[in-house]
């Protein structure tokens, strides 16, 4: 399979995009990449691969871009050139750590909705207590949401668990205030009346308080809620692990002890690392489109490329396609 990624994406680009685009094609033999940037930029961090092809691009989406104007301005830009990739058949599948609003829009404009999905949703795995992790959409392609909206994320991300991470009946839940059938808003209030109908197994509303418990193996809101719950847990797990580095560092006895913990420690911090995870898939398009963390090291890269590659490997997108028009 060929993957399309963009190299001048992200914070650390594109150092650790090369760099992790290296580090999946060592891994994966079935593997083709196309990387898309600034060749001079990228020649340093890579070497020469029989499975890669660099095409170079001259301009570049910028983090602060408007993202309905600059794929469409920005014809020549490594993200533009990626997405057309995918669109013409060249690529099975892409990714970019860039400006999301971009991907989101480009990814709309140019690889193009499934037939019968009225609104894409960003989804990813996050970690639990247990090591599972749970599947979330949306994490912010939509602020707003019907409850029609809430029963196709559901049904995408059922489809996704059950392909790749091979769940024969994933529990589903809808994030709500409450566990009890009737609490939420309207939203919710109609969205758990048409989860409650589907043909999955709805495990009814679920609490924020209880996501890393494994309380679900999907689960579902808004992009408003979900992009605030994302950033809440990522911004958690940060404060965490920096107030226990300062109070195991603040004096000889508590350096001590860190030693005898310290395997422990870096088993804890592996379950809470995005970089392990991937990047967010935009659920409902016609292929693959895969939006790393801004913030990508090259394990993260190599992740993103991992996921992109489940999802080619077992035609997540195909699937979905013939699900919603089954209806």
């Amino acid at each position: 399979m060929k993957l399309a990624v963009d190299g001048m994406g992200g914070d650390k680009a594109p150092q650790a995009i090369a760099e992790g685009v290296m580090q999946a094609l060592e891994e994966f033999e079935d593997v083709e990449i196309l990387l898309y940037g600034r060749e001079e930029a990228m020649k340093p961090y890579l070497k020469e691969h029989p499975r890669l092809a660099v095409i170079h691009c001259e301009e570049v989406v910028e983090g602060d871009d408007d993202p309905a104007r600059a794929v469409r301005r920005k014809k020549d830009s490594s993200m533009a050139r990626m997405l057309e990739a995918v669109a013409e058949g060249t690529a099975d599948a892409c990714l970019s750590a860039g400006n999301t609003g971009a991907l989101m829009a480009g990814g709309l404009f140019k690889v193009g909705r499934i037939e019968g999905i009225q609104r894409p949703a960003l989804a990813t795995t996050l970690p639990t207590l247990d090591g599972k992790g749970f599947l979330m959409l949306d994490l912010g392609a939509n602020a707003d949401a019907k409850p029609e909206n809430l029963l196709q994320y559901a049904i995408m991300g059922d489809i996704y668990v059950k392909k790749v991470r091979g769940y024969s009946a994933p529990r589903v839940g809808l994030l709500n205030i409450g566990t009890e059938d009737k609490k939420g808003n309207e939203l919710t209030k109609a969205a758990f009346d048409l989860l409650k109908e589907a043909n999955m197994h709805f495990e009814g509303n679920v609490e924020a308080r209880e996501l890393l418990n494994s309380v679900a193996d999907v689960v579902v809101t808004d992009g408003f809620t979900g992009n605030m719950v994302l950033k809440t847990i990522e911004g958690t797990a940060g404060a965490l692990f920096s107030m226990l580095k300062d109070a195991l560092t603040s004096s000889t006895k508590a350096k001590l002890g860190a030693a005898l913990v310290k395997g422990d420690l870096k088993v804890l911090k592996e379950k809470m690392d995005y970089t392990e995870y991937g990047g967010a898939a935009l659920f409902g398009l016609k292929a693959p489109v895969i939006k790393a963390h801004g913030s990508s090291n090259a394990r993260a890269v190599h992740s993103a490329i991992k996921q992109a590659r489940t999802m080619v490997e077992h035609n997540v997108c195909k699937t979905i396609q013939e699900t919603i028009t089954k209806g």
